[in-house]
């Protein structure tokens, strides 16, 4: 007895061209979406604004304004917790956009090496 495949389903080799054809097609569209986020500025707080930090979507920091009235020579950390916590959360920003973005180009399939 011959197993046979559901209706539609036939026809494997033409079924595999299509199937590359759009995984080449999210390949793109996903390279895309990532060429636009890198060249995004993602802006974080931190102190109620007396930092303030703008990174890239490539995860580098471009910027990092602090307001003079923060600079205490006698408290240096409290200025570095100020600073690590806005450019954290610029990078969480940019980070979870990414993620939004190329997880509903995927259709939410966890794909290594891509997140």
């Amino acid at each position: 007895m011959k197993a046979r495949l559901p209706q539609g389903m036939g026809g494997g080799a033409a079924n595999l061209q299509q199937l590359a054809r759009q995984a080449q097609k999210m390949q793109e569209k996903m390279e895309e979406i990532t060429t636009e986020l890198e060249v995004k500025t993602y802006t974080a707080t931190s102190g109620g604004g007396a930092v303030s930090v703008a990174v890239t979507g490539k995860m580098e920091v471009k910027t990092i304004d602090i307001k003079p009235e923060v600079i205490d020579p006698d408290d240096a950390e409290m200025l570095g917790d100020l600073v690590t916590a806005a450019v954290n959360e610029a990078l969480r920003a940019a980070a979870a956009e990414k993620e939004e973005k190329l997880g509903a180009l995927s259709g939410g399939m966890s794909i290594p090496g891509m997140f």
